[in-house]
């Protein structure tokens, strides 16, 4: 299983081992990981499950669609190059490791 690792606003890391096929939200959703809201409950119209992901795995992760990216340039954080919303992140083999932070605000 891969592991994800949430930085908390804390500071503090929470490492999960994630079911692949599953997305980045829904595994933070299941193992009660504070900071991600997922208000849409993952159909991608709430921006409430917003993340920076680490740089090391951004070049691992197919660009925002057009969807992701208009409501990246609405959330509550700033948006920054690493800006995704977890929920768009299907968890892969290859994301093994992953590390995301997630940002003082969601809304």
């Amino acid at each position: 299983m891969p592991t994800i690792h949430y930085i908390l606003k804390d500071g503090s890391t929470r490492s999960i081992d994630a079911k692949a096929g599953a997305s980045v939200m829904e595994t933070a959703i299941h193992h009660n990981v504070r900071g991600i809201e997922a208000e849409c409950g993952g159909c991608c119209s709430c921006a409430t499950c917003h993340v920076y992901v680490e740089d090391t795995f951004m070049s691992l992760l197919p660009p925002p669609d057009d969807m992701e990216n208009e409501l990246l340039d609405g959330v509550a954080s700033d948006r920054l190059p690493g800006s995704r919303l977890s929920c768009q992140i299907v968890v892969t083999p290859e994301l093994d490791g992953l590390t995301v932070r997630i940002p003082e605000s969601q809304v």
